[in-house]
């Protein structure tokens, strides 16, 4: 159980507290509800490249890093679909540095062509080197064209093209700002050895100015179901074939997405898992297999990816990943087998906990949802999933017509 207080300034900031004085340290985590799904098709990255240019310095912090170094602290962000997330690890005594940055930056950020130009190009480079040049590097932007159709996940958060970035301009990236960079559209969680009164206090004396913002509802079309199977094949200058499967799933808040998680753990996770331990060391198909989800708020995806051993076909391949589907959706998983996963899902649950970084995210992603509280019921929602859960959702989503397919052969 991770206790908290919580609090709302007037210009709409969310501000929670998890008070943990096993620690000298805190963390300051600021999630942005702005990711990908945000961008306009024709301006995609941007939320990617804010991350970049966050740390680019603001009017009274013109290098981010220093101070924080200073009062022996650490920084970094990420960024996906759905959010964009800044946090600060620092001695709690000097908290308030990162107060002082984070709304900062938040009220302050400097805009200059100079500033724009240098993290364009480490943008740009970044997209070459990790997905243009890099093998299977552009797997998901061909998975994501083929499984959406309308919604904004069909593009992955490095964006479309390179070419985004590349002519962006500063008016384009004020405007992103100025749209989504708002206290009203951000939640601020303080976790370590620290007391609720007093960052209640600092939240209000560092934040608590600065003005709300009008946040532009994106245009989200609802994903149409999926009629037919997708598929697509590649030759590429990749050192094996490879083949990446992906099922549209339900979205991270209902009870299925938790069933969703099971099955991929029952399929991937550990050696005992069905696809190492059958496809990869008793039938030797495999050189590489895993299955996951990707946790997206709206509806994502699951999926199946791996790479055949020497001399075995890809549709030797695809074809033994199917009979271990079909097989959930035949036959009852045994409840020693699901109970196992669940332990194992309760104990990765349980120790990421100890983690005063990991309870501020968790903290802050369950609150843009619609209540942190949720963090505190995944463990029960998790040991309610029964075998005959995993069946039904295993025959709605481990269907032909449901999957999309990206094949890569060697050239």
């Amino acid at each position: 159980m991770i206790h908290f207080q919580r609090t709302q300034l007037d210009n709409g900031l969310k501000v929670l507290v998890h008070e943990d004085d096993s620690t000298p340290m805190a963390v300051v985590n600021l999630l942005y509800q702005v990711g990908a799904k945000n961008e306009s098709p024709d301006k995609t990255g941007f939320a990617h490249l804010f991350e970049h240019l966050m740390f680019g310095g603001s009017k009274n912090a013109p290098v981010f890093d220093e101070p924080l170094q200073w009062a022996g602290g650490e920084s970094n962000a990420f960024t996906n679909n759905d959010i964009t997330n800044y946090y600060e690890i620092l001695p709690a005594s000097n908290i308030e540095t990162a107060f002082w940055l984070e709304s900062d930056r938040m009220m302050n950020l400097i805009f200059s062509e100079q500033s724009l130009d240098v993290q364009r190009k480490v943008v740009v480079e970044e997209f070459k080197e990790n997905y243009l040049n890099q093998p299977y590097g552009d797997a998901w932007h061909r998975l994501s064209k083929l499984c959406y159709e309308v919604h904004p996940y069909r593009w992955p958060t490095i964006g479309l093209s390179p070419k985004h970035v590349e002519q962006s301009s500063l008016e384009d990236v004020k405007n992103f700002f100025y749209n989504y960079y708002r206290p009203n559209n951000a939640v601020l969680t303080v976790t370590g050895n620290v007391k609720a009164d007093d960052i209640f206090k600092l939240a209000q004396e560092w934040f608590g100015e600065i003005p709300a913002g009008e946040i532009p509802k994106p245009t989200i079309l609802p994903e149409p179901i999926q009629q037919q199977k997708h598929l697509e094949q590649v030759e590429a200058d990749v050192p094996l074939d490879a083949l990446f499967m992906a099922f549209h799933m339900p979205d991270r808040l209902a009870r299925d997405y938790y069933v969703c998680d099971l099955l991929t753990d029952i399929l991937s996770h550990g050696r005992s898992s069905r696809l190492y331990r059958r496809l990869m060391k008793e039938q030797r198909l495999f050189s590489d297999i895993d299955a996951y989800i990707t946790g997206s708020v709206d509806p994502g995806l699951l999926v199946v990816e791996g790479k055949p051993a020497d001399g075995v076909s890809l549709e030797d391949c695809e074809a033994a990943i199917w009979r271990e589907l079909n097989q959930l959706k035949t036959a009852l998983v045994e409840e020693r087998e699901l109970n196992k996963i669940k332990n194992k899902m309760e104990s990765h649950l349980v120790f990421s906990e100890v983690s005063i970084l990991n309870k501020a995210m968790n903290l802050s992603f369950f609150e843009m949802l619609g209540d942190a509280n949720l963090i505190n019921k995944e463990v029960d929602i998790y040991q309610s999933i029964e075998p005959e859960d995993l069946l039904r959702v295993a025959n709605d989503i481990f269907t032909e017509s449901n999957c999309s397919e990206v094949i890569y052969k060697a050239s």
